[in-house]
């Protein structure tokens, strides 16, 4: 991996992503390194989606990317050669980006979600499939703990999910089970009109961090199972993450009056907790909850990710029509974008 390249993703990374850029201080250098390829590519591709209009047509520049990169021509960019790198020394099975970016399609056809399994599928594509591809990286591929690394994923995606409902209403998007807010009798347009905290809400808001909750002491079983010198930086990012939803108690679970912001005093603390519980790993047991089945939701990346004889498998359906889908948006917004006496090109 190009040394000017990698500086460019610790760069990006410094000023992207907060959390991750504490908790990979712990990462040894044969892990971070590659580790911060991965999190540029995926910081740059959320934000090529996000801050943009034309969502549609970001997802396919970013999926023709993706292409380019395992046809072994990346384009002319620090960020695309060093996941190309990454991905080449590691041999990355595809089908874990192009989950990441099946997520970002989803952002882009404007879903909702009915169900907790429904939220649960979305985070799996946009935070569990980044958890695999670190498990990856450290080299482990059983599938035990590829599942807790998923769970791991899945929960970190509720936390941001319940500290980001105010913002997202104010964009229009809601990441909460649509069937809460209909048993609660609100209407999700209303909502949008006029985000305000209100008791149904911050039940809502409680119910998901309890699920995170959850996930995030199952993951637990899942970091023994990995190298000695990986466990410190996967503690700490379970930590500050989980301390998100801890501010989130603290403020009645209110994520729209305010949004939940850890300082950096408590990350320094959360690295430190990190460092000790690894040394006690070291010691401890494994937990039998290792074993726990893998969500549904998240099977497929456990099975992709663990599978070393297929680095790039065909496409699923799922993700074929999804780019189909993606398509016909793209053109039908460039027609509209025609003006009046404007010839469409043929």
């Amino acid at each position: 991996m190009n040394d000017a390249d990698l500086q460019h993703c610790r760069d990006a990374i410094r000023t992207g992503s907060y959390s991750f850029h504490a908790a990979s201080k712990l990462l040894p250098a044969k892990v971070r390194d590659p580790a911060l390829a991965l999190y540029a590519f995926c910081r740059f591709a959320d934000d090529a989606v996000d801050e943009v209009p034309e969502k549609a047509a970001a997802v396919l520049r970013l999926q023709d990317r993706l292409d380019a990169i395992y046809e072994g021509r990346p384009a002319n960019s620090p960020i695309d050669r060093a996941f190309a790198a990454m991905i080449d020394q590691h041999d990355m099975p595809r089908a874990l980006p192009e989950a990441l970016l099946e997520g970002f399609a989803w952002d882009a056809q404007e879903r909702t979600y009915a169900t907790l399994s429904d939220v649960r599928a979305y985070s799996a594509r946009v935070a569990s499939a980044v958890g695999a591809m670190m498990t990856v990286l450290m080299g482990v591929r059983d599938p035990n703990a590829l599942a807790r690394a998923c769970d791991l994923g899945v929960a970190m995606q509720l936390t941001n999910i319940a500290r980001d409902v105010g913002e997202d209403a104010r964009f229009k998007r809601f990441y909460m089970p649509t069937d809460w807010m209909d048993d609660a009798g609100i209407d999700l347009q209303a909502f949008y009109h006029d985000p305000l905290p209100r008791p149904a809400i911050r039940t809502m808001t409680k119910r998901l961090l309890a699920e995170a909750d959850r996930l995030y002491r199952r993951s637990e079983a899942g970091i023994t199972a990995l190298p000695l010198s990986s466990r410190p930086a996967i503690y700490a990012a379970r930590h500050i993450y989980c301390g998100i939803g801890g501010k989130l108690r603290r403020n009645g679970y209110d994520s729209i009056s305010s949004r939940a912001i850890t300082t950096k005093g408590q990350k320094l603390g959360w690295l430190g907790l990190a460092l000790v519980r690894s040394g006690v790993s070291m010691a401890a047991p494994q937990s039998a909850v290792v074993y726990a089945d893998p969500l549904p939701e998240v099977r497929f990346l456990v099975d992709a990710a663990a599978d070393t004889t297929q680095k790039h498998p065909s496409r699923t359906k799922a993700v074929l029509d999804v780019l189909a889908d993606l398509r016909q948006r793209d053109a039908a917004q460039q027609r509209n974008m025609l003006e009046p006496g404007d010839v469409q090109p043929s």
